[in-house]
């Protein structure tokens, strides 16, 4: 009857792929393998007093997964790391539930993600100019990651299509991770990629909001339907 975020991972997990560089095209020899899920906790959890958690580190190394609620409300706010879970083109394990998931990915873009892509970048920005002021670089792993995000946010305003697969641009992407560029001409191209996100912006083919309803629905059947399949809640 544990409703702990390991044995809901193992057990109950809908959905999992490979995110980071590997997801990227941007991986190396050295290159972790990050894993991303989602878990749907028995809908008898949610009746008793302590509730499944919303989220669950591990089992494995470098995993991280989100309860199928959590990763919605996010994904419908436009988190980016949330939707580019949905995206990878490293799917790993996919059940009736993950796959609707999936398929569902278009209902949660919207032009809301100018705000929250936007928003991100410059947080992400913010920390290596302040690496910059205090070791006299930045870090470049993270300045090549945050010119990918910037050129996925600009090119999902322009196209309505998220694409975090960036192979094309794997060398330049990966002499910046190798500090072969100067903090300078990559703070021009984070200038250039924001104005073109901003335009781009302007003209997206993006609905104004997510599609709250549709997603709900699945929600609200995928518990139904958890509640008949285990009533006692066991995890």
């Amino acid at each position: 009857m544990s409703s702990d975020g390991h044995s809901l991972v193992r057990d109950h997990t809908v959905y999992s792929c490979v995110m980071g560089s590997r997801a990227f095209g941007l991986a190396t020899d050295g290159s972790d393998t990050d894993l991303r899920g989602v878990f749907l906790a028995p809908t008898a959890l949610f009746w008793r007093f302590g509730k499944p958690p919303t989220h669950a580190e591990g089992p494995a190394p470098e995993q991280f997964s989100w309860e199928l609620e959590r990763f919605c409300a996010l994904a419908l706010r436009a988190n980016p790391n949330v939707l580019e879970c949905l995206h990878s083109p490293l799917v790993e394990y996919a059940d009736d539930t993950g796959r609707e998931l999936r398929s569902l990915r278009g209902a949660f873009l919207s032009r809301q993600a100018h705000e929250t892509f936007t928003r991100y970048a410059l947080g992400q920005r913010r920390k290596l100019e302040a690496d910059v002021r205090t070791h006299g670089a930045p870090r470049w792993k993270h300045a090549m990651h945050l010119l990918r995000l910037l050129t996925s946010s600009r090119d999902l305003l322009r196209t309505g299509v998220l694409t975090i697969d960036v192979a094309d641009q794997r060398e330049p992407l990966l002499a910046v991770k190798r500090g072969e560029v100067s903090w300078s001409e990559v703070e021009r191209r984070m200038v250039r990629l924001a104005a073109e996100t901003d335009a781009a912006a302007a003209s997206s083919p993006l609905p104004p909001e997510p599609d709250h309803a549709r997603v709900e629905d699945f929600l609200v059947r995928t518990r139904r339907a958890s509640a008949f399949r285990d009533p006692g809640g066991n995890a």
